[in-house]
């Protein structure tokens, strides 16, 4: 088997997975119950926090543990909208968002707030101007996500953070799912004011995520209920995945410029590969591009659909997808895609590589001997169909 979807979710490492067996097995009471099997996880919850806060370079105090990236989001999005909708009902964002970002700022729309969405180049990326000109008096929230999860484009988050310095009364939230671990991130030092991180994106376990939020910040809470999490995530803590989370997160941090390195390689020896393709046609920015994150790519072959091309390498036991997981089982061209220009032609041909380091430069090998032998078989078929042969 060739795994090549590590964007849409990605192997859980052996020692994370026995963090979580221990977990399970020693420290499996409720972290709110008053007895000592309960203060025991209340205990390891902490500890986990401090890493995951130490991991960031901000406070524990500062972290909320939610189910997801996507909780996350919808979290600190809806919550900072209802408390601020006296001050202002303005949101900017990208065309290019996560759906969990974008669909939030659709039902918000649909509430009666205003969302300006930025447009972006044919890589995906936005123009850092274009965030200054749509501030208006009444905007309260300027979200972006860090890395495209389709694209591999990384907008420049620290830049917006700088600019957004001088508009105080401005929350700055950053997807970073796609990010953290591949790229540098720090959260102070870059104005941001919230993030989302999902643990399944870098090797820990799906079921925990994690949003940092900047102390003195005031938003309402998503789910209400017993006040776990500061009051702001009520419902009982999954201990047991917020600690493998916790060492995910610490493993990564250490080992960031070394993964960064080894995806890149893989990155530019795929795309080598491709270029070398009649017809292959590239989505992603470049490697050697200061907009293109290490691990995604992104390429079109005209003539052939997304589905076709997908059907073809799982019956050789190769996983690649065409969008984002969240969207990968509409049939429409991808969302993402076409906000960034590309055409739906090439949109609907689209197929998305995502490495993680467990990949290697033979399973790409491999990967591109078959890529084109069903580009072959499937020239073969249409000249039999067109009596050209």
């Amino acid at each position: 088997m060739i795994y090549f979807d590590n964007s849409a979710t990605t192997l859980p490492d052996e020692d994370i997975l026995a963090a979580y067996h221990e977990m399970s097995t020693q420290y499996f009471g409720n972290p709110s119950s008053p007895h000592r099997l309960g203060a025991k996880a209340a205990l390891k919850l902490e500890q986990a926090r401090s890493v995951c806060a130490d991991s960031l370079g901000v406070r524990p105090e500062e972290i909320i543990f939610t189910s997801s990236g996507s909780e996350s989001n919808n979290t600190i999005i809806k919550g900072l909208a209802i408390r601020n909708d006296l001050h202002g009902k303005h949101i900017i964002t990208t065309s290019v968002e996560h759906a969990s970002v974008y669909e939030t700022c659709k039902q918000l729309e649909s509430m009666g707030y205003f969302i300006t969405y930025l447009p972006t180049d044919d890589k995906g990326c936005i123009n850092l101007d274009d965030v200054i000109r749509n501030i208006r008096k009444d905007t309260i929230l300027v979200t972006v996500m860090y890395v495209n999860s389709e694209l591999g484009s990384i907008q420049p988050i620290a830049d917006i953070g700088r600019l957004l310095s001088a508009f105080p009364t401005i929350h700055f939230h950053v997807d970073a799912v796609q990010g953290f671990g591949k790229l540098p991130l720090s959260p102070k030092e870059w104005g941001i004011d919230s993030l989302a991180i999902s643990a399944h994106k870098f090797h820990g376990l799906r079921g925990a995520g994690l949003l940092y939020v900047r102390s003195g910040t005031s938003f309402s809470p998503l789910v209400n209920g017993g006040g776990q999490e500061y009051g702001y995530r009520a419902g009982t803590e999954n201990v047991p995945c917020i600690v493998a989370m916790s060492k995910a997160m610490h493993k990564q941090n250490l080992q960031q410029e070394d993964n960064y390195k080894y995806l890149s390689n893989l990155k530019k020896y795929l795309i080598d590969g491709l270029m070398e393709i009649p017809g292959c046609i590239l989505n992603s920015p470049q490697i050697h591009s200061e907009v293109g994150a290490p691990h995604i790519v992104n390429f079109s072959l005209p003539g052939l659909s997304s589905k076709e091309i997908l059907f073809s390498l799982e019956s050789e036991a190769i996983y690649v997808s065409k969008s984002s997981a969240c969207s990968s089982k509409s049939n429409k061209p991808s969302r993402v895609l076409l906000s960034a220009g590309i055409s739906e032609d090439l949109a609907n041909s689209a197929i998305r590589v995502s490495f993680s380091t467990y990949n290697t430069i033979k399973e790409i090998d491999s990967f591109l001997l078959i890529l084109q032998m069903i580009i072959a078989k499937s020239m073969l078929k249409y000249q039999i169909k067109q009596n050209l042969i």
